[in-house]
């Protein structure tokens, strides 16, 4: 008997589209497809991120026009009644509308959130900054004060400093910097380290600039991109964290509306009016999600690293 021939598999070439002219594969065009697909979906992320958004804004800074209703207004004929052409969102147990009282706590919530955005970031960037390039005993003081930050959770570390001084929209804005700073010091901390040894700050320091100069001219307008992506995600977390205040009952005190206190009082009605808590509780959800989409779009774009690799 003749031994049977081995049979070898098919071999698939690569369409001649992706060969070069050495037969090997070219990959230039699956990197083009991936590159357009990936700017494409950050683009749609972006559009919608940004349309959220905007909706949300531009709500809360119009809310004396747009709101339906006084919020604080009572109406017990009124209680408890389902979404409909007179109340779009409903009514709450005291018969007072929805929707006024979400467009009404999204602009005290954004509010908060954007002074405490800015006072953190401002502070935590220029820590951040001066403990990265100053170095020495001066890094080692401050990054210690970041790591007892760190080392309670912020959303602890807020409820001991409210309870301790009262729950004053001053001094929610102040608790909620205080609870966010050291995440911006420590990421703008790891770029003025890189940033101190290039060589524009090493020819500043020959050419005997003093260091507020170099931090000003040289460090921080090179972690303004930085700070734009952390603030932006920041503002999903500070959200978070006031609703988390509010519904525990030491943020922002009745009768003005804000959606942790508005999910807090439509929990014990979740079987006959289930729209109290959902409908502020999407809000918040929307606008936490879309803080975050727009962050990681502005960090794609923002980053040249990431976006070489495109």
């Amino acid at each position: 008997m003749r031994p049977e021939a081995s049979i070898a598999p098919a071999r698939v070439e690569a369409p001649s589209s992706l060969r070069d002219w050495t037969g090997r594969k070219d990959t230039s065009v699956e990197r083009s497809d991936i590159k357009r697909s990936h700017h494409w979906a950050s683009n749609i992320q972006l559009a919608v991120s940004c349309t959220i958004l905007v909706i949300v804004f531009g709500a809360a800074v119009l809310a004396p026009w747009v709101s339906p209703h006084d919020p604080n207004a009572i109406a017990l004929d009124a209680v408890t009644q389902p979404p409909s052409a007179d109340h779009w969102f409903g009514t709450d147990q005291l018969g007072r509308d929805v929707l006024s009282r979400v467009i009404w706590g999204g602009r005290i919530s954004l509010f908060l959130t954007i002074c405490a955005v800015l006072i953190a970031g401002s502070v935590g960037t220029l820590i951040g900054v001066v403990s990265g390039y100053m170095g020495g005993i001066v890094d080692s003081i401050m990054m210690r004060c970041a790591d007892v930050q760190f080392s309670l959770p912020s959303v602890i570390l807020a409820m001991l400093l409210v309870g301790a001084v009262g729950p004053s929209t001053l001094n929610i804005i102040i608790v909620l910097s205080l609870a966010n700073w050291a995440r911006f010091a420590r990421v703008i901390r790891s770029e003025a380290l890189t940033l101190r040894q290039r060589d524009f700050v090493l020819l500043s320091r020959l050419g005997g600039a003093s260091s507020l100069r170099i931090v000003a001219v040289h460090i921080l307008p090179n972690v303004m991109n930085t700070f734009i992506v952390l603030a932006t995600l920041d503002v999903g977390l500070i959200i978070i964290l006031e609703a988390t205040l509010s519904f525990l009952g030491l943020g922002v005190q009745p009768p003005d509306p804000s959606w942790g206190s508005m999910i807090a009082d439509g929990r014990g009605y979740l079987e006959q009016g289930w729209w109290m808590a959902l409908l502020p509780g999407a809000a918040l959800m929307a606008t936490v999600l879309a803080g975050n989409m727009l962050g990681d779009s502005l960090r794609d774009r923002l980053n040249p690293t990431l976006a070489s690799r495109w």
